[in-house]
């Protein structure tokens, strides 16, 4: 350096400042010579002033100089590593101040070039995403460096399984400007069944064109910046318990039409056929009843025809030809024959209806069998008299079709009757699949029919 000669004035110093380079975060120095050319002894103080006087500093920063005499101080620079300090150049001042003459006081400037540097910080999150084919992200970058930069960033995968877009692809930020990316992730096909595929994939931030700069303009920057890790977990579409729940459902259904429907329609049939064909009649019945030859009132000698176990519930005391120990009813059974009769009844909501079947005169019904039908699903109650004897009383929703048998027939007198009684509580559902507006019930009775003789 060489020192500059005094100007005019007494006390006035000799200054002379190089300019300086430095970049944010690193130290800088440079060196400025005070010269006394006044007769007097001065003292000197130096203070820096401008936009460098936050970081700089001057050692020391007070000198005293006999006359003819100088002495180099210096100046240290030390700019923070912050994008507020911005790359170009600055002026630099300092301002020497003597103590005896204060009006001469000079301030000498000069120029610092302030070096560039780079530095992002990008963050993402979430790390860990699920969906069925794609997965949403959220890139926050910052430029922490001192010059505006456009910002690129790189997707990394081991296969070509997953696609990357980014909005916006290359944004462009100021020195200590922030922005906001999205990043959205896709796969190629769907994953229908079996276990969650986690795909793995990194980021990498990088400035846009910076792998064309020479690497001694970049000394400065990191080598590598580490890529950020994230993961994109593809769940099945359908999970596993629903595969297990259709095997199930196909397993019922194969149950149902190879076992349990055939035995269903099996049964069904079966109970139909029951009820529509008539029971035949004992043999014993069908000789109380006459209808066999040879077993008639008169078919032996003695008189009287040979009777059942159902005569002798009737009273037949003997078998004499007069007709005495005749049946209940007043006379002796002359002949019989099968016969059968049917009350249909039909029954209002919440009424209660009696149906009948009367006993012909000169008669005895000698029942065998009676068959209750409930072909519509009605609920309610249904009481089953002979005479003044009740047979049963049922609950209707506990059947469709009831049958009822006695080997030992129940003899009914003449102008008695066959009885239901019924209560509606609800009409069921029909064959047609309407609901049907009042209770309907069928009772058919069947036995044996025998004359009396007086």
């Amino acid at each position: 350096m060489t020192p500059s000669t005094a100007s005019s004035g007494p006390g006035a110093p000799g200054l002379d400042i190089p300019a300086v380079t430095v970049t944010p975060g690193d130290t800088a120095t440079t060196t400025l010579t005070v010269r006394n050319d006044s007769d007097i002894v001065e003292a000197y103080d130096l203070r820096v002033v401008g936009d460098c006087a936050a970081w700089t500093t001057v050692e020391p920063a007070r000198v005293s100089l006999y006359p003819g005499t100088s002495e180099t101080v210096t100046l240290r620079l030390e700019p923070p590593r912050s994008p507020e300090i911005r790359a170009g150049e600055m002026p630099l001042g300092v301002r020497v101040l003597p103590n005896e003459h204060p009006d001469a006081v000079r301030v000498l400037e000069t120029t610092v070039h302030i070096g560039e540097f780079h530095e992002l910080k990008t963050e993402l999150s979430p790390r860990r995403r699920r969906g069925w084919l794609r997965g949403r992200y959220r890139l926050a970058v910052r430029n922490q460096g001192n010059t505006a930069v456009q910002v690129r960033f790189t997707p990394g995968q081991a296969g070509e399984e997953l696609g990357f877009a980014f909005a916006p692809a290359q944004p462009k930020l100021e020195p200590g400007e922030s922005a906001e990316v999205g990043l959205r992730v896709r796969t190629a096909k769907p994953v229908w069944f079996g276990d969650p595929v986690v795909w793995p994939f990194t980021v990498d931030t990088t400035e846009a064109g910076e792998q064309e700069e020479p690497a001694e303009a970049r000394w400065d920057d990191p080598v590598v910046r580490p890529p950020l890790d994230a993961e994109f977990v593809q769940i099945p579409i359908f999970p596993k318990w629903l595969l297990v729940l259709l095997a199930a459902l196909l397993a019922l259904l194969l149950a149902w039409f190879t076992l349990v429907r055939p035995a269903v329609r099996s049964a069904a049939e079966e109970a139909a056929t029951e009820a529509v064909q008539p029971r035949p009649t004992p043999a014993g019945e069908q000789e109380a009843g006459g209808g066999s030859p040879g077993t008639g009132a008169d078919s032996r000698p003695g008189g009287g025809g040979q009777e059942s176990g159902a005569g002798a519930e009737a009273g037949a005391a003997g078998s004499g030809g007069d007709g005495s120990g005749a049946p209940a009813g007043g006379g002796t059974l002359a002949g019989g024959q099968q016969s059968s009769a049917t009350i249909d009844l039909k029954t209002g909501t919440g009424a209660t209806r009696t149906g009948t079947y009367k006993v012909p005169e000169n008669s005895v019904f000698g029942v065998t069998d009676i068959v209750v039908a409930n072909f519509q699903g009605d609920e309610g109650v249904m009481t089953i008299s002979f005479g003044d004897r009740k047979i049963t009383t049922i609950a209707l929703e506990t059947f469709r079709n009831q049958d009822y048998h006695w080997v030992t027939p129940i003899k009914i007198s003449e102008n008695d009757t066959v009885t239901i009684n019924v209560t509606c509580a609800k009409p069921g559902t029909p064959a047609t699949g309407r609901q049907a507006s009042e209770c309907h019930e069928v009772l058919n009775v069947s036995g044996v029919l025998s004359t009396t003789t007086q």
